[in-house]
């Protein structure tokens, strides 16, 4: 072969190498709507997504900052791609449905540096009919045993100027009001000194996940994380001028660093809801199915219920958690009474807060270790007796530990605690994680909490124990994975209507949490106050909506650990109290029928255990009439609908308590007019007619 031929042959090689490393990867959905293309741009990975042909985002960079060692940015080739596809079905064991669809076509991009040291990292690509979703993977490797990651730099470049519902990116809490701006209008600086939000930590313009938008051609978008695990929260930061938002971690000043992981390892999964419509966002599966399949079996030892507890008494002030204040809530005696109301009126679970000493020293010290221990009760407080008594009266004793952000001290009892309420038969537990963290230097979203929160759940599991975590990390579906992981706070909750200095939650806050929030995943909100005035005991506080619309509550919010918060005095004899003892709180299936994100939304959810179906509307500060179809109906069944619906003269703030019920005889040919007032509501129970 002569030495021309072989520059030639060469040549060619060298070409076609260039031209596979310039070749764009592409995946779409199994329906066609979204597209997404993969490529190295100048060596570094970059992605665009379009939706029906059109850009959704823009060319978008992909890497890391690295603490000992250079960035994971350019100087990369493609030296192997996968693609496949999958469509099954599995069953969520508690939920708002029974079946899930879990249909993707997946795209895996091998990446190694072009020069030394040669190190490798993997792209994974999921792309479902109402999202997608992607993550990084370091395969085990020679030379490199750990990764130190000071900041990962995933872009998101919007192809506009987004209608946006945010609230700030913060390390320590979520409890934040949504704001609604343009992309281009978002300061959460300015959100930095709520007198709220004492432990709060902004340190930058971000926006925390799930943030939904709506373009100007009226496509939802919401980016939010999937499978969070040993690693650290993402914020999104916001580049306001380019439009464009980037993955912000939450930081720790202990250590200096985001995340430290040894190979081989998996980030989360960086999702993107896509939809046309807004209640497409609150059907879609995205969030569960990017996670991994349950790993703990039966978990029938949690049934989902509907609790009272000993709680809003304190927010009221009624009664105290503390015994020194006089007016301890937490006794055999009241925890007595409310468990006959439970047995009376199908409601299964009992909460009590401040049964367990300490709650004299657990808030505004600095140093909060040691103070609670979670097996010594008050003295007026029998735990045992108050165990057999509900078993007696078929109500299931839910526990409170709650931690002042002091973990290591929780750490330390996991064992003794958990192994206690096993012993006595209790299957769920309210964790709470009230104020700065402590060790100083560390944050409730870090990495070293993500890791705490998951030791909480694995202790019981381990012990047949249900958790639904208050002072949270956020909800990334591992409720698929690990289904004793039931419902979390992670938002502004109710109780912020009874002491918020700043007017509370207004008539807004719950048509926008329905579509941001929520998406994360089960929401322990807490409906159902009917003393919307909290006369005579808050006389300048109020909760801001209808008596309608906090039945409403019990359909729109998704949780199978549903409240009745109020004091019995509110329920007693109360007409709409029915609904409260009627809906179900565990789904055969979901639909929503009608949303706007911010404004109102009607969902219709099929009790699990029945053909009865209930149906939840809400609206914001606007008075608004919907007509609903029932055809989602089973044909040739008959039911019993009773609608309690904001009466004629109803307002959030002048007459919240005007109510009317109206009882018909329905079909699936049959449609609903309702009318809500302004900060109102309407709750359907649909009873079948055997």
């Amino acid at each position: 072969m002569n030495k021309k031929l072989i520059q030639t042959i060469c040549m060619v090689l060298a070409l076609a190498f260039v031209a596979c490393q310039s070749k764009n990867h592409s995946v779409t959905s199994p329906d066609g709507a979204i597209g997404m293309e993969v490529y190295l741009k100048a060596g570094q990975p970059c992605y665009k997504v379009s939706y029906n042909g059109k850009p959704i985002i823009l060319e978008s960079s992909l890497g890391f900052d690295l603490k000992d060692m250079p960035a994971f940015k350019d100087g990369w080739k493609i030296i192997n791609s996968e693609t496949s596809s999958s469509n099954s079905t599995w069953e969520m064991p508690w939920g708002e449905k029974r079946e899930v669809v879990d249909n993707y076509n997946e795209l895996k991009l091998f990446l190694k540096e072009e020069k030394a040291p040669y190190r490798k990292m993997n792209l994974n690509f999921k792309v479902y009919n109402d999202g997608l979703g992607f993550r990084y993977e370091f395969p085990e490797q020679d030379g490199l045993k750990e990764l130190i990651i000071t900041d990962e730099n995933t872009q998101f470049n919007l192809a506009g100027d987004h209608k946006v519902w945010w609230i700030p990116g913060d390390w320590d809490i979520y409890e934040h009001l949504y704001n609604t701006t343009l992309f281009s209008g978002i300061d959460a600086i300015s959100k930095r000194n709520h007198s709220n939000l004492a432990q709060s930590h902004i340190p930058e313009n971000a926006v925390n996940t799930p943030v939904t938008m709506k373009t100007k051609e009226g496509v939802y978008l919401s980016f939010h994380e999937a499978n969070l695990t040993d690693y650290a929260g993402m914020t999104l930061k916001v580049e306001k001028d380019e439009l464009m938002m980037e993955s912000e971690l939450v930081g720790s000043d202990r250590t200096g660093y985001k995340v430290k992981r040894a190979l081989p390892f998996t980030t989360p999964w960086r999702t993107i809801h896509i939809s046309s419509t807004a209640g497409g966002l609150i059907e879609s599966d995205l969030i569960v199915n990017l996670n991994e399949p349950n790993k703990l079996g039966d978990v029938s030892y949690f049934k989902p219920m509907k609790y009272v507890g000993i709680w809003w008494d304190m927010h009221l002030g009624t009664k105290a958690w503390d015994l020194a204040s006089g007016k301890h809530g937490a006794t055999t005696a009241y925890a007595k009474e409310l468990i006959d109301f439970a047995a009376k009126n199908n409601i299964g679970g009992l909460l009590v807060e401040g049964w367990n000493t300490g709650w004299e020293h657990w808030i505004g010290f600095e140093d909060r270790e040691g103070v609670f221990d979670f097996v010594t009760p008050y003295p007026d407080y029998d735990l045992a007796e108050v165990v057999r008594y509900g078993k007696e009266k078929g109500v299931e004793l839910i526990m409170h530990h709650e931690t002042s952000a002091a973990p290591r001290t929780y750490d330390q009892q996991l064992d003794t605690a958990y192994n206690l309420m096993h012993s006595l038969g209790i299957h769920a537990v309210k964790t709470g994680y009230v104020g700065k963290l402590i060790p100083k230097g560390e944050y409730h979203h870090g990495q070293w909490m993500v890791n705490h929160y998951r030791r909480a759940l694995m202790k019981g599991a381990q012990n047949q124990v249900a958790v639904n975590a208050h002072e949270p990390i956020k909800a990334t579906g591992l409720r698929r994975t690990y289904p004793n992981a039931i419902a979390r706070e992670g938002l502004r909750g109710q109780e912020f209507n009874a002491w918020s200095s700043d007017g509370g939650n207004p008539a807004e806050h719950l048509p926008i949490v329905a579509f941001t929030r929520m998406l994360a995943g089960p929401i322990d909100y807490t409906p159902g106050i009917f003393n919307i005035k909290l006369e005579p005991y808050k006389p300048d506080n109020q909760v801001n909506t209808t008596l309608a619309q906090q039945l409403a509550l019990y359909v729109v919010i998704n949780s199978p650990i549903q409240m009745v918060p109020d004091l019995l005095s509110a329920y007693k004899g109360h007409p709409a109290f029915q609904f409260i003892r009627d809906v179900a709180v565990n789904w055969e299936q979901t639909k929503v029928l009608n949303g706007e994100v911010g404004e109102y939304v009607t969902i219709a959810r099929q009790d699990r255990a029945s053909n009865n179906w209930f149906i939840g509307a809400i609206t914001n500060e606007e008075a608004r009439e919907m007509h609903i179809n029932l055809e989602f109906l089973p044909e040739g069944k008959k039911y019993q609908a009773t609608i309690y619906e904001d009466g004629d003269n109803a307002h959030w703030d002048k007459n919240p308590t005007d109510y009317k019920i109206e009882i018909l005889e329905v079909n699936d040919a049959s449609a609903l007019d309702l009318k809500l007032a302004a900060g109102g509501g309407a709750a359907i129970s649909l009873i079948e007619i055997k």
